[in-house]
């Protein structure tokens, strides 16, 4: 049995969707970014943490994720308020930027765990249309303060790589690990 160690519902949907049998067993951990750590090794080392810290029985895989937004070298993670979710799409806004989403599949010493990069490129947005989603709430709990999937739909030019993975779970990426590690058939 798959352990979803992430209180995120976008990961919980996505698992569903591809079908693949699990239950939620999230465990607090604190999300701060170390001095000098690249953006690459926090959601790694954030993925590994929370895969950790889940209570699971020794035949069970956990999985752990973490996502972060990189605009011009800057991490964004989930907005502190409004006026941080203006902030962010503001440097978004007409341009390119990478979405980096850390796994980590655990069971018991066994441990499978990556890095999925998704490039996804914003349209410009005026003032009127960042004050606008700003205020719709739909940034409040995303990192990079905007959801592909929802309203900020309108906002993309285009993606390189992994729709899921901006999302938050690099679904095809996870389905390959697991049956690697003999948890999923066919």
């Amino acid at each position: 049995m798959l352990v979803l160690a992430s209180q995120s519902p976008r990961r919980a949907d996505l698992l569903a969707q591809a079908g693949i049998p699990f239950v939620v067993r999230p465990a607090p951990v604190e999300e701060r970014r170390g001095p000098g750590e690249s953006p690459e090794e926090y959601v790694v080392r954030l993925a590994r943490e929370k895969a950790r810290a889940a209570r699971a029985a020794a035949d069970e895989v956990v999985l752990g994720a973490d996502t972060v937004v990189v605009a011009e070298g800057a991490v964004l993670e989930k907005p502190e308020d409004e006026a941080d979710a203006a902030r962010m799409l503001r440097a978004l806004s007409g341009r390119a930027h990478e979405v980096l989403t850390g796994f980590c599949l655990l069971r018991g010493k066994q441990e499978s765990s990556g890095v999925s990069r998704t490039l996804v490129r914003f349209a410009r947005m005026s003032e009127e249309e960042i004050a606008w989603y700003a205020g719709t709430g739909e940034p409040r709990d995303k990192a990079g303060a905007y959801a592909i999937q929802g309203l900020a739909s309108r906002f993309i030019e285009g993606i390189e790589g992994c729709y899921f993975n901006v999302v938050g779970l690099p679904v095809p990426m996870i389905y390959r690990r697991l049956r690697e590690m003999g948890e999923l058939a066919g």
